[in-house]
């Protein structure tokens, strides 16, 4: 499995982003540097000691040792995460597309549990639980400084059984009680419809990247062209609320839409171990005209697949700034069942950006609610701690995202919808190959 990867730790019932992975499997750890163990571990090993013959009271060694490891790789940046074995099991159902919960994509931000978005048609999104709200309390217990690991086994459990959240949402006078019931959530990677039969026009939205995302991709195109009757001469793609997913499906379906050149490339530690994943004519759409929707909860695999696009000229990228997600996690198989998420890898756009903190900001600028407007749309990768700086951020991509995040045509919005339509025109015309000359005939 591959993946790039959300702002979180993807959970079983509260999924958070598990988007980025690279899934490399192996029976132990790498051998450190020499083959030589590391001193400090003497002194961990005394510690580990000491409690176990003279603590005041009977403590597991398992669980010490795995407190330890979640300690040390805490110390990291947010989104690499040591799973013990019933959480990383969670994580392999959730790319699978079945698990049991609430249906929550959660990050820690200032120690508290924050919703990136919730999966739909599961028990937290019907019961109205929107993105950028806090859980203050899971079952009365305080969410402020609880471990991710801790919460999202407190989330756990059977379908049917019943579970009461706190929420506090901007615009809130106090927090709110909400009672869910747990249930089997079954995502479906992929969904589409008929937008306008007559024009031609499909909506498909991609929800994650699971394991045969692209192929679902592929029947719901097929299959909007049989309903049409002909082929499809316009599609909107929307990838909004998707955290992101598996990295080789996000690839494959950037391939699906572009022709050729980079879709994108990793660079690990000092720029070593650098990956670049390219485009293939075979099984490539035609060229219809293509808009893609984002938000704030639109991370890592998703902004690949919308980074791609723009940097080709292939799609007008319409909505909100994205959660701004740019680096890659490979996850590691332990002995004991246990897993190990690990950042190994920045990711960079065909054109060599990096959304590290900033994202992907839109073509053109569609606030979803007032809410939006104010800014008020959910937390994103630069807001969460320990996350990566973007060295290679340039004064003008700061100041372009920046105002991307504030108002639009705030005194003129029908100028600035003309200026949207001239932009989104001159990026389909720039897409369209050039007609061959026409020779005159004597």
């Amino acid at each position: 499995m591959r993946c790039p990867s959300r702002a979180a730790t993807l959970a079983l019932v509260a999924v958070a982003f598990f988007a980025g992975l690279s899934v490399d499997h192996v029976a132990r750890a790498a051998r450190r540097d020499g083959g030589q163990p590391y001193r400090a571990l003497d002194v961990f090993a005394d510690v580990l000691a000491y409690i176990e013959n003279g603590y005041v009271e009977d403590v597991k060694e398992r669980d010490l040792v795995y407190g330890a490891i979640e300690g040390m790789v805490g110390r990291l940046d947010p989104h690499s995460q040591f799973m013990r074995p019933e959480v990383f099991r969670a994580l392999k159902e959730e790319t699978s597309g079945e698990f049991d919960g609430i249906g929550l994509e959660l990050t820690v931000k200032d120690d508290q549990l924050v919703v990136v978005s919730p999966i739909a048609d599961a028990p937290g999104e019907r019961a109205g639980i929107l993105p950028g709200d806090r859980l203050l309390r899971i079952d009365g217990v305080p969410t402020r400084d609880l471990p991710l690991a801790e919460a999202i086994r407190r989330l756990k459990g059977a379908p049917g059984s019943k579970i009461a959240l706190e929420i506090m949402r901007v615009g809130f006078s106090s927090p709110q009680t909400l009672n869910l019931v747990r249930d089997r959530v079954r995502t479906r990677s992929v969904e589409w419809r008929i937008l306008d039969g007559e024009r031609g026009y499909v909506l498909v939205q991609v929800k994650t990247f699971q394991d045969r995302t692209d192929a679902a991709l592929k029947k719901g195109l097929d299959g909007a062209r049989a309903q049409l009757g002909g082929e499809i001469r316009g599609l909107v793609l929307d990838l909004r609320n998707d955290p992101g997913g598996l990295l080789e499906q996000a690839v494959r379906v950037a391939d699906r839409f572009l022709r050729e050149g980079v879709i994108v490339s990793t660079e690990g530690r000092g720029r070593r171990n650098v990956e670049v994943e390219r485009a293939r004519v075979k099984d490539t759409e035609p060229a219809y005209p293509m808009i893609v929707l984002v938000n704030r909860g639109t991370a890592s695999a998703s902004e690949i697949v919308a980074g791609a696009l723009q940097d080709h000229g292939r799609a007008v990228i319409l909505g909100t700034q994205t959660f701004g997600k740019g680096s890659v996690q490979s996850v590691i198989d332990l002995e004991d069942g246990s897993g190990l998420k690990l950042t190994v890898a920045r990711y960079f756009t065909p054109k060599h950006r990096s959304i590290q903190e900033l994202g992907i900001t839109p073509d053109v600028l569609a606030p979803e609610t007032m809410a939006s407007l104010r800014g008020e749309d959910g937390p994103g990768e630069k807001d969460l701690e320990r996350h990566f700086k973007n060295e290679a951020l340039s004064k003008s991509e700061a100041a372009a995202a920046a105002v991307a995040r504030s108002t639009i045509a705030a005194n003129d919005h029908q100028l600035q919808t003309a200026l949207d339509y001239l932009r989104a025109a001159s990026i389909f015309k720039a897409w369209q190959a050039p007609a061959p000359p026409v020779s005159a005939k004597r």
